[in-house]
């Protein structure tokens, strides 16, 4: 009885092709992936923004601008409470809050800040204690990209995350190097506990 030998098979052209293209693919994604991994990390913030729930509002003082949008923005949300960093004097912001038809019961005054910085890192251990693990961070459109960068390293060490709520100020976002200068001080803070305030 006769033995037929069966020789392998080649794989079809057509199935290697693919993988030849997908190559192809890479070798220009390589060049820009440093680029695109920022712009995912971009992508996934804004995606995860619309799901978290915030359990507090974090108004920035500063001007009186933001006080007076967070009072009219908490009469929207009367069930979470109001802290409030570096504000205006504590008469001032109840009287604000008064007329938008705020209850000043569930207002929180705090002046250990002297910096945007410091509005975090005076406050995120009051925060965690209470077990808030999201705020809506409110402050002018200028200002957001500043705070929120700091507020992602200093409340998000603690697992808390930020919301942006913003209003418009009419004026140009801030110089980049403002907010670098200030992450790298929350980076300082994060690792020696430093803040460069008082």
């Amino acid at each position: 009885m006769a033995h037929h030998r069966t020789l392998p098979r080649s794989r079809p052209s057509s199935v290697l092709k693919p993988r030849r293209h997908g190559w192809r693919l890479w070798k220009l994604l390589l060049p820009i992936s440093p680029l695109l991994l920022p712009i995912g990390w971009i992508g996934y913030r804004e995606v995860e923004n619309t799901w978290i729930q915030p359990q507090a509002i974090f108004v920035l003082g500063g001007e009186e601008e933001r006080e007076i949008f967070a009072a009219k923005f908490a009469r929207t949300h009367p069930n979470l409470p109001v802290w409030i960093s570096s504000g205006a004097p504590a008469g001032y912001t109840k009287r604000v809050f008064k007329k938008a038809g705020v209850s000043t019961g569930n207002l929180h005054l705090d002046y250990q800040a002297i910096d945007t910085v410091t509005n975090f890192t005076t406050l995120v251990d009051r925060f965690e204690s209470k077990g808030i693990s999201s705020v809506y961070l409110v402050t002018s459109d200028d200002h957001i990209r500043r705070a929120r960068t700091i507020g992602e390293i200093v409340f998000g060490s603690r697992g808390i995350k930020v919301k942006p709520v913003t209003f418009v100020s009419g004026r140009p976002l801030e110089p980049i190097r403002k907010t670098v200068r200030d992450g790298c001080r929350a980076l300082l803070w994060l690792t020696t506990g430093f803040d460069g305030g008082k």
